[in-house]
């Protein structure tokens, strides 16, 4: 196979491993933390819940982000590149790089389908501060952009504002934007939280989500679950982090910037929890998940106490900003694999990227129509492309070689037990987890 030019250089790397862990948890970091782990959190067990998310959190930390960012160093470029580099000496080289476009998709899908959701979001802000968001039902409000074409103007910031950050100098605009983004949503979600304390009756959602239901680990269910929502919290799509990992330096250890990626993204997770459970029993409102959650219940909440309008505008600001740091990384690994394979300029990748997804996604503002779509991707695509990820990194590439790249800025050489704990736990349960989401119908 002829070789391609890897696309990048000692320039075009991460400034430090603190900005590289950064624009990791920003893309981490996303909807599922904020409107999904806080119901599941306290429906499946409460702090017993904990117990296996955590245990899976660092399983896919440890052998599945690292294996990610490994193989994107290894290759130094991103998601078609990467593929490349696993499968060259594969008799099968040209079926596998082919396959490569799976994972890819699936990013380029989830930030389709994300790009609509947090334009939703921007204009939930714009109501919070202009009042708007209150002069009517939320469910009112969340209606009205909700339709077909219901929220173009507000899509169209949206990628608008993507596109800006990721135009030219790619490395360096997204450190320096994570580096001021995500301590800006840890700050405000904390804030949130003390206010949220105050509130009359929140006791009751920290028993929701914090007193162990121990019997709840006996249920299958309660381990499908966190198992689902550790792997999709994590981004582990067999793309997005890939494309980060080809910005790291050599010196840097990728097993310990995983699990530090694990915690933050962790800690944002349990930072959702403890703003939006308490404000919910708080208030007598049945706990939910979803849209309906941040774009119904929130705001009915927020109508109801002293200062509702500025906290409703830091609860979206956070939002917004949870989701921005996603989509970066999801129109990363596109942009970056357009450069890579059609050897086309940065910001024509950028732009094909941002008018693809566009040119779909406005046929989708439905909330329907965007609920489908976001089911298929989800439940379909991007599971498909991590178990495809999992296979040709620990298995195509082998563990020799994907070991060899971990290794490197380590102190101390990879235990043995790494390799059998991500070759015969880890990639089954990637399997397991594509198969399950299919029957449960998506448990990310």
């Amino acid at each position: 196979m002829k070789e391609k030019k890897q696309t990048n250089s000692n320039s075009n790397l991460f400034g430090s491993k603190w900005g590289f862990i950064l624009a990791c948890v920003g893309s981490a970091v996303g909807l599922g933390n904020i409107w999904l782990f806080p119901y599941r959190l306290g429906q499946y067990g409460g702090a017993a819940f904990l117990i296996p998310y955590l245990l899976f959190i660092f399983l896919f930390g440890y052998v599945g982000l690292s294996a990610e960012f490994a193989i994107g160093r290894k290759a130094k470029t991103g998601t078609l590149g990467a593929y490349e580099v696993c499968w060259k000496k594969s008799k099968h080289s040209k079926t596998g790089t082919a396959l490569g476009w799976i994972p890819l998709v699936g990013s380029l899908g989830i930030a389709t389908g994300y790009a609509i959701i947090i334009g939703w979001v921007l204009r939930a802000l714009f109501g919070s501060a202009t009042g708007a968001l209150f002069e009517t039902s939320s469910g009112n409000y969340f209606s009205q952009a909700t339709g077909d074409f219901g929220s173009v103007i507000w899509h169209i910031a949206i990628l608008g504002i993507t596109v800006l950050i990721l135009f030219t100098d790619s490395v360096a605009r997204i450190e320096k934007v994570s580096k001021v983004l995500m301590p800006v949503f840890y700050i405000l979600f904390a804030f949130l939280a003390v206010r949220v304390l105050l509130l009359p009756g929140s006791v009751e959602g920290y028993k929701f989500l914090f007193i162990p239901k121990w019997q709840s680990l006996l249920q299958i269910e309660t381990w499908i679950m966190a198992m689902g929502q550790a792997f999709f919290s994590l981004s582990i799509t067999g793309s997005g982090m890939i494309v980060y990992g080809a910005y790291l330096g050599k010196k840097e250890d990728i097993v310990n910037a995983s699990l530090q990626t694990s915690i933050y993204d962790t800690l944002a997770a349990l930072l959702s929890a403890l703003v939006i459970m308490p404000a919910v029993f708080s208030f007598g409102i049945e706990p939910t998940a979803g849209p309906s959650l941040m774009f119904l219940v929130m705001p009915d909440i927020f109508r109801q106490i002293a200062f509702g309008r500025i906290f409703a505008c830091i609860f979206f600001i956070s939002v917004l900003v949870a989701g921005i740091t996603s989509l970066i990384n999801m129109f990363e690994a596109v942009i970056e694999s357009l450069q890579y394979k059609y050897k086309i300029s940065r910001n024509i990748a950028a732009l094909i990227s941002i008018l693809i997804s566009f040119s779909i996604g406005v046929f989708l503002e439905n909330e329907l129509n965007v609920g489908k779509f976001m089911d298929f991707i989800t439940i379909l695509v991007v599971p498909l492309g991590a178990v495809f990820g999992a296979v040709s990194i620990y298995y195509v590439l082998g563990r020799n070689k994907i070991e060899e790249e971990l290794n490197c800025g380590r102190k101390k050489k990879l235990p043995k037990v790494y390799s059998v704990v991500a070759r015969y736990i880890y990639v089954p349960i990637t399997i397991l987890i594509f198969i399950l989401g299919i029957i449960y119908k998506g448990i990310g």
